[in-house]
């Protein structure tokens, strides 16, 4: 009786949400993810200064996205088997050099070298950063999930703001303020790197691992085709968020006859809602199910992105607001339901989906520059409004409760 005792106080604070680290682990996650919204809000400074064209900034877009893309995946395959806990710090350092050479570089392939290491940074950060908010998630995974990705999206929605408050005023060389945000990312991943250290040396001496997942055939194959599924899901998010965040404020301009500063309106505030959808996303799937709000996510979202080509300037924030809300509910959720589709694989399936995501947004940020450059903004800004009616898909997906019992 006294041994049962004694273990029910170390089972609860293994559920116990360690709220702290979430916080400071979500406050990084906007800190480096600010460092990245610097580069699509150069656009317009980059267009006029270098005189680059739309597929040139589309494939500045692309080394930014798909370097992270592709690393993402290893990193969280490498650190799932020898986690690297300082990774964290040294990611981060590799983003500060980079945002140096971003502020200094004269041409386009320096910018394409510094972005490159900026790139690195975000590949090693967001797997070991998605892994802490595992570790400390307890038994709120949506919801932990959900405070370390929304400070992705608070950082990307700081773009527009970036733009109109540092950038116009003291063009590319304002990036240089950026290498300061990134020391200070560096000062507090130290400090989250003590943390995961101590508790790797936890689960070591515990010595009990993770239980063994058993499988068979059928169940393998049934989670290769939710994987794929998920794929098709997350390129039709991250392509429909690529056009908006990247070109939507040509379009405003095009259209509506704006300055590039009032333009960002538009941009901040379908990024600012869609941080509001990120932090909802997780508590809305504890309480509803993962593929309930995936599904959610896009269906309800698609009408709006149909209607957003058509409207005017007034009734456009409205939409890229509802649009960004309702769409970004599910980023956080998409990356939860794939760590329990492949349980102990946490880093992997990280990399996979987020990596997955900027991967996707990197080859539509290129994809959409050339066709903007050959048919023009408002034919692709009506096109990429049907990408939402893709998540149809997600009734393809195994429910939550079919994914548990795969594992009980």
């Amino acid at each position: 009786m006294e041994k049962a005792l004694t273990k029910k106080p170390k089972a609860q604070s293994d559920n116990q949400t360690i709220y702290s680290i979430l916080f400071i682990i979500g406050t990084c996650h906007l800190l480096n993810d600010s460092l990245q919204a610097v580069i699509p809000a150069m656009f317009p400074i980059l267009e006029n200064s270098l005189g680059l064209t739309f597929t040139q900034l589309g494939f500045i877009a692309f080394t930014l996205n798909m370097v992270s893309s592709v690393m993402q995946p290893f990193v969280g395959l490498y650190t799932d088997k020898h986690p690297i806990p300082y990774a964290l710090p040294i990611g981060l350092t590799s983003s500060m050099f980079g945002m140096l050479g971003l502020a200094l570089a004269p041409n386009f392939w320096t910018i394409i070298a510094s972005v490159f290491f900026i790139g690195m940074g975000s590949a090693i950060f967001h797997p070991e950063g998605s892994r802490v908010a595992y570790l400390a998630a307890g038994n709120r995974r949506g919801l932990a999930q959900s405070i370390y990705q929304v400070g992705g999206n608070s950082g990307q929605a700081l773009a527009p703001v970036i733009t109109a408050l540092i950038l116009v005023p003291l063009g590319q060389f304002g990036a240089i303020w950026f290498t300061f945000i990134a020391f200070l990312a560096v000062l507090f991943l130290s400090y989250i790197a003590r943390w995961y250290a101590g508790k790797i040396r936890e689960f070591a001496s515990q010595k009990d691992g993770s239980k063994a997942v058993k499988t068979n055939i059928n169940i393998s194959s049934s989670i290769k085709a939710a994987l794929t599924v998920l794929v098709f899901i997350v390129f039709a998010r991250s392509w429909y968020a690529a056009a908006i965040s990247n070109f939507y404020a040509f379009y405003a301009i095009e259209s509506y006859g704006l300055t590039i500063g009032k333009s960002q309106v538009y941009i901040f505030t379908f990024l600012a809602m869609g941080a509001v959808g990120t932090l909802l996303g997780g508590p809305l799937a504890d309480r509803f199910g993962k593929r309930n709000i995936i599904l959610f996510s896009l269906i309800a979202a698609a009408p709006l992105t149909l209607l957003l080509p058509y409207a005017g300037p007034i009734s456009a924030i409205i939409l890229l607001a509802v649009i960004g809300l309702i769409l970004m509910t599910s980023f956080s959720v998409t990356v939860v339901y794939a760590q329990e589709l492949v349980p102990g694989k946490i880093g992997t399936m990280s990399g996979l989906i987020v990596g997955l995501a900027f991967g996707m947004g990197a080859i539509g940020s290129v994809a959409l520059g050339s066709l903007i450059d050959l048919f023009g903004l408002t034919p692709t800004m009506i096109s990429i409004s049907l990408l939402p009616l893709l998540g149809f898909l997600t009734y393809l997906l195994p429910s939550d409760e079919k994914v548990r019992q795969w594992y009980a």
